[in-house]
């Protein structure tokens, strides 16, 4: 076995995690790879809203422009390092409490747009020498009941508008200390990351075992999509909205998103999570994504039915792990979801070179 300095390898996935960021400062792209490939953009960025140009063509083509060992796990870190930005901002966060238990983080400057919401947000009294300040924010008092603080926030996130909530759905999450513990109240989906609340998804991948090789059904999204327009996802995924659960919402995005019937979808196997923390800007994103495996039958086709998918490729697994080793094609999160399959299925080793440590950084974020 190839000698594997793992001390150096651990040092470089914390240092490149630790760069410096301002929200005025543009990102630095990840040390991954690109292929050359014309006419085809690549953004860092987890916010990214620009079109992405590349074909299934380029995607195909990937295989043969890949240079790089496949014990040779860089390109993963890099993916994990892109979901799990600016852990060194979150000194300008102070908790948000509710009922005594922390249910999220809000930016100092984000918090100066609540403080006129007097009958909604209570604020901390001191702020220190750097302008940042101690203590927490929490609710009114008088907010006793979920439905009083889901309406009251709700009116706040309305007041605040698109300006400073971009992307507003009309679609609650249930803010919590924890999975599964009592709803302190529901919160606007766009405003969750900005409340720094955690946030739960459910994320499914389709295969299928075809002449003793496995191949992963890949979705490409939708260039109208607000969020990561024309990027390689999973064949199924969503967040997990208020009042349905982990393996319900599963179907239900399973026939919205890729025509797959219950009588199919409910054979779906939890098999873990994944988690991450990435800050960026008044941005405090804390998610943990369900994991999920379908194996489908050979000749079963996806379809697409809400419009989010532009279409769909059957392509084989080592050339899924490829392209995320090389490129940056697949939406950020997706990357950590499929990584998580290729260690669980055999396509990594502990012969590779940093294998611990990519495993272990699949749960960077608070996974609770």
């Amino acid at each position: 076995m190839a000698s594997c300095n793992l001390s150096s390898l651990a040092h470089r996935f914390h240092f490149i995690s630790k760069t410096p960021f301002s929200p005025s400062t543009p990102r630095t792209k990840t040390l991954t790879l690109i292929p050359r490939i014309s006419n085809v953009h690549h953004s860092t960025s987890p916010t990214a809203i620009q079109t992405h140009s590349f074909t299934w063509d380029d995607v195909l083509q990937i295989p043969q422009t890949d240079e790089n060992p496949p014990s040779d796990l860089g390109g993963y870190f890099g993916k994990v390092r892109l979901c799990n930005r600016g852990s060194e901002m979150k000194s300008q966060f102070v908790p948000f409490v509710v009922e005594g238990q922390i249910a999220g983080y809000v930016h100092n400057r984000f918090m100066d747009h609540l403080r006129k919401f007097h009958d909604v947000f209570m604020f901390p009294q001191n702020n220190t020498n750097d302008g940042h300040s101690d203590g927490s924010i929490t609710l009114h008092p008088s907010l006793r009941s979920p439905e009083n603080r889901t309406a009251a926030v709700g009116d706040v996130i309305k007041v605040l508008g698109e300006e400073l909530v971009p992307g507003i759905r009309n679609e609650l999450y249930p803010v919590t200390s924890s999975f599964g513990m009592p709803i302190f109240f529901s919160l606007e989906r766009a405003a969750a990351p900005y409340f720094g609340i955690k946030a739960y998804g459910v994320h499914m991948n389709g295969y299928v075992n075809k002449g003793g090789q496995k191949f992963l059904w890949v979705g490409k999204r939708s260039n109208m999509k607000p969020t990561f327009p024309g990027m390689l996802d999973h064949l199924v995924a969503g967040g997990i909205p208020h009042g349905i659960s982990c393996k319900e919402n599963l179907m239900k995005e399973c026939e919205e998103e890729a025509g797959i019937p219950r009588a199919i979808s409910s054979t779906a196997v939890p098999v873990g999570a994944v988690s991450y923390m990435d800050i960026n800007g008044y941005s405090y994103k804390r998610d943990v994504l369900f994991c999920y495996d379908l194996e489908l039958p050979d000749g079963f086709t996806p379809i697409n039915k809400d419009g989010e998918v532009e279409s769909f490729k059957l392509i084989p697994v080592a050339q899924v792990a490829k392209v995320i080793r090389s490129t940056e094609f697949f939406k950020p999160n997706c990357n950590l979801v499929i990584i998580d399959f290729l260690f669980r299925h055999g396509f990594l080793s502990p012969e590779d070179c940093g294998y611990l440590q990519l495993l272990q950084s699949l749960k960077s974020g608070d996974c609770s």
